[in-house]
């Protein structure tokens, strides 16, 4: 399968994105607003490695020399230098004016040159000795054409900043010429927002969770209707009776009773009540098989929409990172390197809008692998490698996370040189001695390099930090790590985006306010329900288990109630009416029996990334919404399987009568964030561990509870980006008033900058918490510490 269409079509959505920015940016530091250079730089850079991978090197050659441009407006912000002055902004708008016309021309040019005027035009802008080196084919400029215009019945596309391409003349063709033979119906793209895609998604998901409700009226339509028939035979025993009062009438009659004339009255009335009961049973027999027959109509369109959603949303790794091995080998034969490419679960169903998302990080991934794991083949030879240096990108998921992995054999991280490095920028503290993992840690940074040169591959000090900040931005990870024996591995590891798969839903334990708890079991590691009586336990040195057929033979397994194994701390078993219920989950060659409350429902749901606070990454891989909108985790079995089966869990020797235990009293916790789905799961967790917890929606909204309750409240966790007050405004009203200047404050937010944690503290929080780098128990211990 020849995937390039694909790629061309998404780099054509792609380079206009990047055009667009770059001109937005222009046109308004023309007009004298600011400008984010960083941000144009980054654009160019990421617009010139995009075209090495669909092999346009005319468009990486223009943007490579805008990239060295932006780059010393970057170096010059904030001086008497910044910005481009009037002959480099109109040489910028010549590069994005040819970048796009070549991009538009590729149906009939498909390995065009880089316009000749363009790169003479940009290198007089730059001076000699930041000039890049590279091929300046000398041909005429051609003339650059726009894209053809789209059909009446499709929305025109806005006019891009800055002058306009002429456009170019349709090739002549016959009239009755005859198609190819060999031609292939032609493929149209269209360029759809992946936020719609989301939302078709969600809503069509949305759509299948509300039928699932209509479970409840199917029951009582199926009961009105069963009423109807016990109604039916009730008319019918009473109309068995008819005669004999009719007899025993006529009998009143003859003898001139008058109240034969009440009896006939009854029996109208009877009559008619009977004729009532038979049409009313019909109905609702006819009511039964239509909305029996309506709502399975119905469940069929809706697997079938939510199968096409699905579909739209997951495309195979291949279609974004099918280009780099190409790259890769390009990039090492213009560096005069030999270089071996394997690219490994490429085949994998993933969401295109997180493979867009990781389409940049990987790439420069692949570039610091070959500028960094590159060795000269005699040093090679002597380690015993092939002179190619190998490199690897694979595609897989482990725990509801994409993981991406990009492995060389070259050198290796140097961690000497990254520490002298990182010293010398400024990035370790005087007299500080950082752990090993914390010195690899510093090639994230931004700015940090250890090339002595700038060249294609490296010595921007942009590569590595591009792979963390993605990760940081999707709520996941990036670290580098050596390779065994020999290179280095850079893992970039992020929450699935959207997964639907079948769930068990269980019960297990209770919230601070006494309901019930809800969790989500893969279905795939579910290998049967089971329910037995507690005289079934068996226990050995004090751990229970139960004798179960497994796998062809009799084995006793470990019985955990869920609720130790997510706080692990010592639980009863649940017991009710005698019997216990558990979930027998399943993981390699392992097996473990998780006690329940409730063996709930069976049901395919939208698995979203797992919460970027709270619960234990070991036993949590995302979240799912149920039917009434309450959040749920989704529970990773490798993880209960492990804990259950580890013997560093003590359960409690007796059961409470129905699994319930003695309320406590505790401290009260308000918890402040605009996000729904953060509210409730920090009031989850907290209230699982006994807390009482308010929540509020923004800073001004906790402000005025504070104002109002404030006797009550023991502690605050707040967010920090929030409407109307954000957190640190909410933090320096605490402080300022009096009544509440010593009640605990502790900020938890995605911005982990040193300036942002250092402006907490200095304002007088408690804690500062970052929600990448922490799990539920470093909440649970900082509220604990402090209360």
């Amino acid at each position: 399968m020849d995937i390039r269409p694909l790629l061309l079509a998404a780099f054509d959505a792609e380079h206009r994105e990047h055009l667009g920015a770059i001109r937005e940016a222009l046109a308004a530091a023309e007009a004298g607003g600011p400008a984010d250079w960083n941000d144009v730089f980054r654009r160019a850079h990421s617009l010139k490695g995009a075209a090495r991978a669909v092999d346009l090197p005319a468009v990486e050659e223009i943007a490579h020399r805008l990239e060295a441009l932006f780059d010393r407006a970057v170096q010059f912000a904030g001086s008497d230098r910044a910005g481009l002055d009037r002959a480099t902004g109109a040489a910028v708008e010549l590069a994005l004016d040819r970048i796009e016309g070549l991009v538009a021309a590729l149906d009939r040019e498909p390995d065009p040159a880089a316009p000749a005027d363009v790169l003479a035009a940009l290198d007089r802008c730059l001076d000699p000795g930041q000039a890049p080196a590279g091929p300046k084919p000398a041909v005429p400029a051609p003339p650059v054409p726009e894209p053809q215009a789209p059909p009446a019945h499709e929305p025109q596309a806005p006019p891009a900043h800055g002058p306009q391409a002429p456009p170019a003349p349709e090739p002549e063709e016959a009239e009755d010429a005859p198609p190819a033979a060999d031609a292939a119906p032609a493929l149209t793209y269209l360029r759809i927002a992946s936020s719609q895609l989301d939302g078709l998604s969600r809503a069509v998901h949305g759509l299948t969770g509300a039928l699932q409700g209509q479970e409840a009226v199917a029951g009582s339509v199926a009961a009105l209707a069963a009423g109807g028939r016990a109604l039916r035979r009730d008319a019918d025993a009473i109309q068995e009776r008819t005669g004999e009062v009719a007899a025993l009438a006529r009998r009143l009659r003859e003898q001139g009773d008058p109240a034969a004339a009440l009896l006939d009255g009854h029996l109208d009335r009877v009559r008619r009540l009977d004729g009532e009961a038979r049409a009313l049973a019909r109905g609702l027999s006819a009511l039964a098989r239509v909305q029996h027959g309506s709502a399975n109509a119905l469940d069929g369109a809706a697997r079938r929409l939510r199968g096409e959603a699905d579909r739209l949303l997951r495309v195979p790794a291949e279609t974004v990172f099918g280009g780099f091995g190409r790259m890769v080998r390009d990039l090492a034969r213009d560096s005069g390197l030999a270089v071996e490419v394997h690219l490994v679960g490429l085949d994998l169903q993933v969401d295109r809008g997180l493979l867009q998302a990781l389409k940049d990080p990987v790439l420069h991934a692949l570039r610091n692998a070959i500028s960094h794991g590159a060795e000269p083949p005699e040093i090679r030879r002597a380690a015993g490698k092939p002179d190619a240096l190998a490199v690897a990108l694979a595609v897989a998921t482990s725990g509801g996370e994409l993981v991406v992995t990009v492995r060389d054999d070259g050198r290796g991280p140097d961690p000497a040189r990254i520490l002298e490095a990182g010293r010398r920028q400024g990035l370790v503290a005087p007299g500080h001695r950082p752990t090993p993992e914390e010195i690899l840690d510093l090639v994230f940074a931004p700015g940090f390099s250890t090339a002595e040169r700038v060249d294609r591959l490296s010595g921007r000090g942009v590569g590595l930090s591009v792979v963390a900040e993605a990760a940081r931005r999707l709520r996941g990870r990036a670290r580098l790590r050596p390779a065994l024996p020999a290179g280095a591995e850079v893992t970039i590891a992020v929450p699935l985006s959207a997964a639907r798969q079948p769930l068990l839903i269980v019960e297990a334990g209770r919230t601070g306010d006494g309901a019930p708890q809800s969790y989500a079991l893969p279905g795939a590691a579910v290998a049967r329900l089971l329910r037995f009586p507690v005289g079934d336990l068996l226990w050995t040195a004090g751990t229970p288990g139960v004798r179960i057929p497994f796998a062809g033979r009799d084995v006793v397994v470990p019985v955990a109630p869920l609720v130790s194994l997510l706080d692990s701390v010592p639980a009863p078993i649940p017991i009710h009416d005698g019997w216990v219920r558990a979930a027998l989950l399943r993981h390699g060659d392992g097996a473990a029996a998780v006690a329940v409350d409730r063996l709930l429902d069976v049901r395919d749901l939208l698995v979203g990334p797992a919460p970027p606070i709270g619960g234990d990454p070991a036993v949590m891989s995302g979240t799912v919404l149920l039917a009434d909108d309450r959040p749920a985790l989704v529970l990773d079995p490798a993880g209960l399987c492990a804990r259950a089966g580890g013997g560093g869990l003590a359960v409690a020797a007796q059961a409470a009568p129905g699994g319930a235990t003695a309320p406590r009293r505790t401290p009260t916790v308000l918890v402040v964030d605009d996000s729904i789905t953060t509210r409730t799961l920090e009031k989850s967790i907290l209230e699982a561990h006994g807390y009482r917890v308010f929540v509020c929606v923004d800073g001004q909204d906790g402000l005025d509870r504070l104002h109002r309750d404030g006797g009550e409240i023991d502690c605050v966790v707040a967010d920090v980006e929030m409407p109307r007050l954000d957190g640190f405004g909410l933090l320096r009203a605490i402080k300022a008033d009096t009544r509440l200047s010593r009640l605990p404050v502790i900020l938890m937010t995605s911005r982990g900058d040193p300036a942002d944690i250092r402006r907490g503290l200095d304002l007088g929080a408690n804690a500062y918490l970052t929600k990448q780098k922490f799990d539920q128990r470093e909440l649970l211990d900082t509220i604990g510490q402090l209360l």
